[in-house]
């Protein structure tokens, strides 16, 4: 089933643009067309345990990672390998999403969720980087929580 089709059985309204491939923020700057939403930037971090997280941040904030695994209690984090972000979560660097845990069936990916997105649309690809959408942070919550992944908001 494609994410569409899952956002449209959990009745989730979302706006959808397509647009040549974007690797980075930056590149999703200049190639996405304007769409209602707040442009994220989504992080697949493990700790040294390989403790897998997905954090989804506004595109412009600044995060210390030190800092993130310290208010968590977990080990230091670090950027996960394309390997592994393949093999969990089912897509390639520059493609990553909160929506790709549809693919993690073993559950091993916590999702985290930057407090600043909160009551605000947020822009995020469909697991594939040449397209975007935009659905409201309650929404997303709601695809989470369907997709039976714990979530933690910081």
């Amino acid at each position: 089933m494609s994410i569409e089709e899952k956002l449209q059985k959990l009745e989730i309204t979302y706006e959808k643009v397509e647009h040549s491939a974007v690797y980075t923020v930056e590149e999703a700057k200049e190639k996405v067309p304007k769409i209602d939403g707040i442009g994220c930037k989504n992080l697949f971090l493990r700790t040294q345990k390989k403790e897998c997280f997905l954090y989804t941040l506004p595109e412009d904030k600044q995060i210390n990672l030190k800092s993130l695994s310290d208010q968590l209690g977990v080990t230091r984090f670090h950027f996960a390998s394309p390997e592994t972000l393949e093999s969990v979560l089912g897509v390639i660097p520059g493609s990553v999403t909160p929506l790709a845990i549809t693919n993690d069936k073993e559950n091993k990916v916590t999702v985290l969720l930057d407090k600043e997105l909160k009551d605000k649309k947020v822009l995020v690809h469909p697991n594939k980087n040449t397209a975007t959408i935009s659905i409201t942070y309650q929404d997303l919550i709601k695809f989470i929580e369907s997709e039976h992944h714990k979530i933690i908001e910081i």
